[in-house]
């Protein structure tokens, strides 16, 4: 369950403590044949992990995952790239490795590692789009490449 720790709101009107009853049921019940994950950020998992007093005892074993530096989340938008068939030229290269690096060094607190580049990707493939779209005729080149100007979207 990936953001378990929404379960654990204190709005009356949700059904989260009605889920974690069932959920610690359910693992109480069938201890020997179910295993459950749960994952969220850091103190959120903390917090959910206290909203029950029975709760934690029942998870046992905690891995914690560092983030993605600046040079894997680059990594992580060239294979979207190259699993979409689009080049960089070397000037749009040059920005996205700038803006991943810039990304880290002021990183959020609830820095969402992965989607932060698949949403950067969606917005640049959008505003190759909308480039593309003014012009009358499109070589195959220019539709599977992505140049500088397509990154400005950020700015």
């Amino acid at each position: 369950m990936d953001e378990a720790y929404s379960l654990a709101s204190t709005s009356e009107n949700d059904y989260g403590k009605e889920a974690i009853n069932t959920i610690l049921k359910s693992m109480e019940d069938n201890r020997d044949d179910l295993i459950v994950i749960v994952a969220g950020y850091p103190e959120l998992m903390d917090r959910f992990l206290h909203s029950n007093p029975s709760l934690e005892s029942r998870f046992n074993k905690f891995i914690y995952f560092d983030d993605y530096n600046a040079e894997e989340l680059y990594d992580i938008f060239k294979l979207m790239c190259d699993e979409a068939n689009l080049l960089l030229e070397k000037s749009a290269e040059d920005y996205a490795i700038q803006y991943f690096d810039k990304m880290c060094e002021n990183k959020p607190q609830n820095f969402a590692n992965g989607r932060v580049v698949r949403n950067f990707f969606e917005e640049v493939i959008t505003a190759q789009a909308n480039r593309l779209v003014l012009q009358e005729d499109i070589t195959d080149e220019e539709l599977n490449t992505l140049t500088y100007e397509d990154f400005l979207v950020e700015d």
